[in-house]
């Protein structure tokens, strides 16, 4: 059980009774233990397939308890995002149980890799403080799930990720590359981010962690990976650094072959 308190307690009690909530529970940075006082709540509501709590109910609770709120948002899923009273940010995120179901079984008993992020929802699952379960079947997914990290899915991983990071034509290293070229700042920024977002799948696949989401990645992977490339941090930040003055290059196939030194010997 989660030591929710305040308005956002009265607020989840409320939502708990209706019949289309089967459970309730906190993730993100709050519930795996890296928030800060800038950190908002992440509420996951788990209903029946296809029969969320009316916008209109959920207004009516929000008008108690929020000085600011917006219902039905499909932005990223479908969520609501609110500022309770007391001023404190919250994204109340509305799932169906099956559809957690389906990426478990997708991503760990599968093991099919993503580009980027492969194991996110599987940490959401896993760092979920459980608040309200009237089914148990949210308690015995994320039991079922609580397993070591899967070989292949951690090799699949690793190949899928490091081919895209460069060794292939579509591979992210020659588009930017050719954005630099053409002194394309957005294409150059964009693809960076897809960049970074398979150096850290892979760097966390090789430390068999689920992946944390998109925030303090340096951080985390320095308190929690045991495994991290030469130079790590020093050349995320030069890399970053020279992202819009002139694009060192260089430093992505730094990158690269010291991340590859490491993969070399793990599948």
């Amino acid at each position: 059980m989660t030591s929710l308190d305040g308005d956002i307690k009265k607020l989840l009690d409320e939502m708990a009774d209706f019949p289309q909530v089967d459970a309730i529970a906190l993730a993100g940075s709050r519930a795996s233990g890296n928030g800060d006082e800038k950190s908002d709540y992440d509420i996951y509501i788990y209903c029946t397939e296809g029969d969320y709590l009316p916008e209109s109910i959920r207004n009516d609770i929000y008008k108690r308890y929020c000085s600011a709120y917006e219902t039905g948002n499909r932005y990223f899923e479908y969520e609501d995002n609110i500022i309770l009273s007391c001023g404190v940010p919250a994204d109340i995120i509305f799932r169906s149980v099956n559809m957690i179901k389906y990426i478990q079984k997708d991503v760990v008993d599968d093991c099919n890799a993503r580009l980027g992020y492969t194991t996110a929802f599987w940490h959401t699952l896993l760092v979920s403080e459980i608040y309200v379960d009237k089914s148990g079947e949210f308690t015995k997914i994320k039991e079922q799930y609580s397993v070591p990290y899967p070989k292949r899915l951690k090799e699949n991983i690793i190949r899928k990720n490091m081919n895209m990071l460069s060794g292939v034509l579509p591979s992210y290293d020659k588009q930017i590359e050719k954005a630099v070229k053409r002194n394309d700042v957005v294409s150059i920024c964009h693809r960076t981010a897809a960049y970074m977002a398979s150096y850290f799948d892979v760097i966390f696949a090789l430390n068999e962690i689920s992946h944390p989401g998109e925030k303090k990645l340096i951080k985390i992977a320095k308190e929690k990976c045991t495994i991290l490339p030469k130079d790590f941090e020093e050349n995320i930040n030069l890399l970053y650094k020279s992202m819009y003055s002139r694009y060192d290059l260089s430093l992505l196939k730094q990158m690269y072959s010291n991340l590859k030194e490491l993969t070399d010997n793990s599948i």
